[in-house]
């Protein structure tokens, strides 16, 4: 399917604009022209594209697949749905789409209006050789106390997109710190925790999965440990954290479906890709081929505004199948379409070229999935804490059928107002959500 589509862009591709091997010397015009003619031909809502629409106004690529996001009217929403057609320069993707970090490793959300709390770190990262752990709280960032709900941009700024920065971290049960990061380049590694819990009676197998995209193979061989560690412990019940992941490669979805699905539904319908009518000819169809020894009838995940794409898709496509749950401080971020990397010169483009249904025909959640039960993000807790607040939610309901946790902090109750999911939501622009073949 890929080596088809791809073969579509180059043909189309031909009569717009001859080569040059310098992509040094080709004009930002010729660039921003070639990406407006791919997105006419490929992009999901081309024909909404109006004909004046010219891209010589545009700084860059990025700034045309930005542009035509005004134009994806789908039924039944009256504003555009697209705010990922997007573009980026090909070495940066290279590095992006494999799992190569180049920050200081440290992701940080507000557990409260004023309560900065690190969410998680990558381990082979600067923050994860210092030590650094989730639920630790940001009490200063260069020499700044000023760290509120309002102030995200700024925080964005220093923790994202400096090459060094001094913290002052509260520690649970420990005395402050101090740590100075330096940006480097590191490795990623999605598979955050796992771990099998014992409640009501049941085992329950749980594992934090952070990202789609990386080292493919590192990822199989996970999967493959961790369901095996599930079978042998006889796990009756999954749940699957994904409160932070963005998405990524749709065959590592099919992968993960694969050993989340009950056996009943081995060798029926996954899901469907849909081109738009000139690429209908395209469509394909997923089938289910079971993997594992687990015979699950229903599935609790952990999700958030940042959970998108690739996540949704492999919600998406197990509720035909199976009793799904759905746990977490607010809805999913709604993104049931996908894209390919189209070469533009030094560049790869990524406009919305196909959307995705389940088995039922379900597929047009773009203001997110809803949720069976909100409960704040338990920032304050470690991964795999049986307290925090999510797990421990789902663990509740999987023991006695009930969310309802006695004794739940106030704090807690505060980190699910307003300005803090969407202080939250800010804090995870810069993290990649899309869902890529």
């Amino acid at each position: 399917m890929k080596t088809i589509v791809a073969g579509a862009v180059i043909l189309i591709g031909l009569s717009m604009v001859s080569c040059k091997k310098d992509h040094d010397v080709v004009s930002s015009v010729v660039k921003n022209d070639t990406a407006a003619n791919y997105a006419r031909d490929i992009y999901l809502w081309y024909n909404r594209i109006p004909p004046g629409f010219d891209a010589h106004g545009f700084s860059d690529p990025n700034a045309v697949m930005e542009g035509i996001r005004a134009f994806s009217e789908e039924p039944g929403f009256n504003m555009p749905v697209d705010r990922w057609s997007f573009a980026m320069l090909k070495a940066d993707w290279q590095k992006l789409s494999s799992g190569i970090g180049g920050d200081f490793g440290m992701n940080v959300f507000f557990f409260t209006d004023n309560d900065l709390r690190v969410s998680y770190v990558e381990r082979e990262s600067p923050a994860g050789k210092a030590g650094i752990k989730r639920s630790w709280s940001v009490k200063q960032i260069n020499d700044n106390p000023n760290i509120n709900a309002a102030n995200a941009g700024n925080i964005i700024r220093t923790v994202y997109q400096s090459s060094t920065g001094t913290f002052v971290f509260g520690r649970p049960g420990s005395a402050d710190t101090t740590i100075t990061l330096k940006a480097a380049s590191y490795r990623e590694h999605p598979l955050l925790f796992d771990s099998v819990y014992t409640a009501g009676g049941r085992t329950t197998g749980y594992f934090v999965f952070n990202s789609f995209l990386g080292d493919t193979n590192e990822i199989k061989d996970e999967f493959a440990r961790i369901f095996d560690k599930f079978g042998q412990a006889h796990v009756r019940d999954v749940v699957v954290d994904l409160r932070y992941n963005g998405g990524g490669y749709v065959s590592v979805q099919n992968l993960l479906a694969n050993y989340l699905v009950p056996v009943a539904g081995n060798n029926d319908v996954m899901l469907t890709e849909e081109f738009n009518d000139k690429y209908s000819s395209f469509n394909v169809t997923q089938k289910f081929t079971k993997k594992g020894n687990l015979d699950l009838n229903r599935l609790f995940f952990i999700v958030s505004q940042n959970t998108a794409s690739a996540s949704e898709l492999l919600i998406n496509s197990l509720v035909p199948y199976m009793e799904v749950h759905l746990v977490g401080p607010s809805h999913t971020h709604g993104k049931p379409v996908g894209f390919y990397p189209i070469g533009v010169y030094d560049w790869y483009i990524f406009p919305v070229s196909f959307r995705t249904v389940n088995k039922n025909g379900q597929g047009s959640y773009f203001n997110g999935l809803a949720l069976d039960h909100q409960v704040s993000d338990g920032l304050n807790k470690d991964w795999g804490d049986g307290g925090e607040a999510c797990l421990s939610a789902a663990l509740n309901y999987i023991s006695s059928g009930s969310y309802a946790r006695s004794g739940v902090r106030m704090e807690q109750r505060s980190s699910l107002n307003e300005t803090v999911l969407s202080s939250n939501a800010r804090l995870g622009e810069s993290k990649f959500k899309g869902m890529i073949p």
